[in-house]
């Protein structure tokens, strides 16, 4: 979402501009940190939003700039110089947009962490506490690159998944689109032929007959009531967490599929609260950053009962013990790590571990669902194709 805001800066003088946030709250404290006083903020009306297609960054120029800019870092150039290079260097207009806005917050004298929190559909709460990290140790280079193989690392792991799932909803789509062909415009060229010999014609082939002129009919109908539940279920998604909540879990615990879904989850929750705390973010802040970078509602709302358990001096692990997302594995490695003080290094164990695990399941996910897409490919073009063709011959006997 996009807001609109006027308020006071540090001297008093009156300022106005438009941020990027999930919510108003968020906008608002975003601002705030950035030490201005703020009037008035409202949700960007329509007409006056930046109309690009897209204000996300491709994954590649975002890792790619993450590198060059450590790479800037490191050779001694200020971040203020590194910045204004990457300005130049970048091809990507929503990345540019905000870097020259960052620009401007550091010739003001604002810190890199946050400047770059003005814009969070950018650079993702993760992000930006790891850079406050690195600013804080000095090691801002170290960071960037760790991040950047970080988002290498997610970006892969999630294209894992999506290949193992992409393959099924081709096949899927093709099938669809096949009958619907076979029903609007090849059906209906039988249905006169059939009504003119008044021949008994079978049961299946009479239901393929009418469907034929249900779909050729009120295709129109079928279509809007497509787009209106596509709507309807991001708006659903987006509106009320409980929903979202519920579809995570169908899609967690869907047949053959959800298991990879499930451990996605798991690698990707494990590797970023690694990531924060090996780069010593404490504990609840680490928590917090998971819970918005997670991407499954199930475990989100595991850990928001984690980090009220480690507010109250008990285990990360008490409200994950039992629950069904949380195998046995990743709550005793959790432990030990805690008594260890080796945390981070078990957590990106039981990633690993998770991670090895999805890529042999999208691998035998793929070898296995190919013949088996195929299958109800060739059954279900067949079945229309068969309950057209087979009382035709039926037809022909009876004429000679």
């Amino acid at each position: 979402m996009n807001f609109q805001y006027s308020g006071k800066n540090s001297s008093g003088e009156k300022v106005k501009g438009k941020i990027d946030a999930n919510t108003k709250k968020e906008a608002l404290l975003a601002l705030e940190k950035n030490g201005l006083v703020i009037l008035e903020i409202e949700e960007t009306k329509l007409w006056n939003k930046d109309l690009t297609i897209t204000k996300k960054v491709n994954h590649k120029d975002f890792v790619l700039f993450l590198r060059q800019y450590a790479t800037l870092i490191h050779a001694g150039i200020s971040i203020s110089e590194a910045t204004k290079t990457m300005i130049e260097q970048t091809e990507s207009k929503p990345l540019k947009n905000a870097l020259a806005d960052i620009d401007q917050q550091l010739d003001q004298g604002q810190a890199l962490s946050k400047s770059a929190e003005r814009h969070p559909k950018i650079f993702p709460p993760l992000l930006i506490n790891m850079i406050r990290a690195g600013e804080a140790s000095g090691k801002l280079d170290e960071i960037l690159n760790q991040m950047a193989d970080y988002f290498e690392k997610q970006y892969q792991n999630r294209q894992k998944v999506v290949s193992a799932l992409i393959y099924p909803s081709v096949v899927g789509v093709i099938t669809l689109l096949l009958s619907i062909f076979l029903l609007v415009f090849v059906v209906p060229q039988f249905i006169t032929m059939f009504n003119s010999f008044g021949e008994d014609i079978p049961a299946f082939t009479l239901f393929i007959l009418h469907l034929s002129e249900i779909v050729g009919t009120y295709w129109w109908i079928i279509l809007m009531l497509i787009l209106v539940a596509i709507i309807l279920y991001k708006y659903l998604h987006e509106k009320y967490d409980q929903f979202a909540y519920r579809m995570d879990i169908v899609k967690m615990k869907f047949p053959f599929l959800g298991i990879l879904v499930h451990k996605g989850a798991l690698v990707r929750m494990t590797q970023t609260l690694s990531t924060l705390v090996n780069s010593a973010v404490p504990i609840l802040e680490s928590v917090e950053i998971t819970e918005k970078v997670v991407g499954n509602r199930v475990i989100k709302s595991t850990l928001e009962q984690s980090r009220k358990s480690l507010e109250v001096g008990q285990s990360i692990t008490k409200p994950m013990i039992g629950h069904w997302a949380f195998p046995t594995l990743v709550t005793q490695m959790i432990q030990i790590g805690e008594k260890t003080g080796t945390l981070d290094q078990m957590l990106q164990k039981v990633s690993d571990f998770y991670e090895e695990e999805v890529d042999q399941l999208s691998n035998r996910i793929k070898t296995l669902i190919e013949p088996l897409m195929i299958i109800v490919l060739t059954v279900m073009v067949g079945s229309i194709i068969a309950a057209v063709v087979i009382p035709m011959f039926s037809l022909f006997e009876n004429l000679q």
